[in-house]
């Protein structure tokens, strides 16, 4: 099951289509893209992720160092560390390839897989998730993601969950960018977040994003969450 499912998104690498126009859409702080789609062969980006929930405990931090590599104009990997805490949690593994484009260069889209290793209890789970984005005007632009999480071919109880991300932007003024990210996750551990967002370029390389949101658990309270995305590209 693992080699099947690592081999799928190896399939849409070698049969995507190439586009010669794709729009400028930001990448949604929460659920991260691997580069944003048609990104050029060579990008390479460095970013960290820290969120947290109430009451904004140190030891309730959950944060995540990430590398980010386009291979090829369109195709990028990525390698990430999540941490629990100062425990390291698990090893993450991202491939994603662009589709192509469409609306004179207005729409895109594209895969990306998650192979993520479990470090407790040994487990690796695969994800698979369709990209679709779409800049409206200069101003107005959205990102979509939707797809399966622990993917298994067999019906077993909490896997093959569905996974919907949805994120609004609104280009408020050169190097800040506003926006609001919804994510919908299924299986086992279902919860429903909402990320109210803030994107400020600090220079030609360097990027902050901050939010406050809620997010709602599996029986459990809605609570408060805070997230903070430092990005640095080469």
């Amino acid at each position: 099951m693992r080699l099947s499912c690592a081999l799928v998104p190896l399939a849409f690498l070698a049969g995507a289509a190439h586009a010669s126009t794709y729009p400028s859409i930001p990448e949604p702080m929460i659920f991260d893209m691997v580069r944003p789609l048609g990104a050029e062969r060579g990008e390479l980006e460095v970013n960290v992720l820290a969120q947290t929930g109430s009451p904004f405990g140190a030891n309730e931090t959950e944060w995540a160092p990430e590398i980010e590599y386009a291979f090829a104009r369109g195709h990028a990997i990525e390698f990430e560390l999540p941490f629990d805490g100062r425990r390291l949690a698990a090893y993450k593994l991202g491939l994603q390839s662009s589709l192509g484009a469409s609306a004179d260069g207005r729409s895109a889209h594209g895969v990306q897989y998650l192979g993520i290793y479990h470090r407790d209890s040994g487990r690796y789970t695969n994800t698979l998730l369709y990209l679709a984005g779409h800049r409206f005007n200069a101003r107005w632009s959205t990102m979509n993601m939707i797809g399966l999480d622990d993917i298994s071919l067999g019906r077993r109880t909490g896997r093959n969950g569905l996974l919907l991300n949805h994120a609004l932007f609104y280009d408020a003024r050169p190097g800040t960018i506003l926006g609001a990210e919804l994510n919908v996750a299924g299986g086992a551990e279902r919860s429903v977040k909402l990320s109210p967002q803030i994107h400020r370029r600090v220079s030609h390389a360097a990027n902050v994003q901050l939010s406050l949101g809620v997010e709602k658990l599996r029986a459990h309270r809605a609570r408060p969450t805070a997230g903070l995305r430092v990005v640095r590209e080469f």
